[in-house]
């Protein structure tokens, strides 16, 4: 007799190759319309599954999890961050979770190395110009920006995205700084020309661009708090593609206005999806919709990464990406 194929629920739309191969390998339950669940939604999918396979958008919480049937015994995160899943609970009922990491690596880091270009050198603010007909002609003193050549960047979490960020950085002539829970082996900071700050306000205050790569958890919930972002000089910028809960908005928003901080660039918001309509009218701020890791290929291997972990556990074994308490 042939073995019964999982039950799993899927709560966003994936690419095509990646449904289709997950409706080869499981009985699985796709979400044509990517709506996101709501919370009814979601308890119906956790009391049927033998595997839910969320993303960033899904508040997997104690709530729902004290609903969960006795079939779900893994979830596999569609996504590298777990701030959307409650692991500690999830550990406690015998539901293993897995993530999705490494393969937006390079992704993020180009979008931040784009962040971080766009916005000293007022790109959005050209563009506009030029759609508004504002733009009359070349002029010596007019839409003037920074370089990013010679200036110090202090990176705040130096793991696979923070790194990735760090190399290209330097190939741009910036000198690289960063704060992390550990510091990284002296032939890595040695490749990377890289300066540790035990201190984040110590590297915080010298620093003319601060990019932000650590996770949220509740230890660095408002890590750049009003004091924190106080310290930055005046003409710094700030670029946020990890999450938005990691920075006082409304303490950035009130820098921002009062000139004290030169810019940000921001891809991640404190309340997503809803963006606070003061930063959208900012004329120093580049805004984007969560889409540091949104391309074809880093979707696709999301996709592969969440197959390996369901077949690995289902197989018996332990799934590769497994997220466990002691990590975060």
């Amino acid at each position: 007799m042939a073995k019964k194929k999982p039950e799993v629920v899927v709560t966003r739309k994936l690419p095509d190759v990646v449904e289709t191969r997950m409706r080869e390998l499981f009985e699985t339950r796709l979400n044509d319309s990517d709506k996101p669940f709501s919370q009814a939604e979601l308890v119906e999918a956790v009391k049927t599954a033998d595997v839910l396979v969320p993303t960033v958008t899904d508040r997997i919480d104690a709530a729902v999890l004290s609903q969960a049937g006795p079939n779900l015994k893994l979830i596999a995160n569609f996504g590298n961050g777990v701030d959307n899943i409650d692991v500690s609970t999830a550990n406690n009922r015998g539901i293993n979770v897995t993530n999705t990491p490494g393969v937006l690596t390079e992704d993020t880091a180009d979008m931040t190395m784009a962040l971080m270009l766009a916005v000293p050198r007022r790109i959005a603010a050209g563009i506009k110009a030029l759609e508004t007909e504002e733009w009359s002609g070349w002029s010596p003193t007019w839409m003037l920006g920074h370089r990013i050549w010679g200036k110090r960047l202090g990176i705040i979490g130096m793991g696979r995205i923070g790194q990735a960020v760090a190399r290209r950085a330097k190939a741009f002539g910036m000198s690289i700084h960063y704060h992390n829970r550990r510091r990284l082996n002296s032939d890595v900071e040695e490749t990377l020309e890289a300066t540790y700050w035990e201190s984040l306000d110590q590297m915080l205050a010298r620093m003319d661009v601060v990019s932000i790569h650590c996770p949220h958890t509740p230890g660095t919930f408002h890590l750049l708090s009003a004091r924190r972002l106080k310290l930055l000089k005046k003409d710094a910028y700030v670029v946020n593609t990890a999450r938005g809960e990691v920075i006082d908005e409304n303490a950035l928003i009130r820098l921002l206005e009062a000139g004290d901080i030169a810019g940000a660039g921001l891809d991640v918001f404190e309340h997503e999806p809803a963006v606070n309509p003061k930063l959208v009218k900012l004329p120093n701020v580049l805004l984007l919709p969560h889409m540091g890791s949104a391309t074809i290929e880093g979707r696709i291997e999301m996709g592969e990464k969440v197959i390996i972990n369901i077949r690995t556990f289902m197989d018996g074994h332990r799934p590769p990406d497994r997220v466990l308490p002691s990590m975060l």
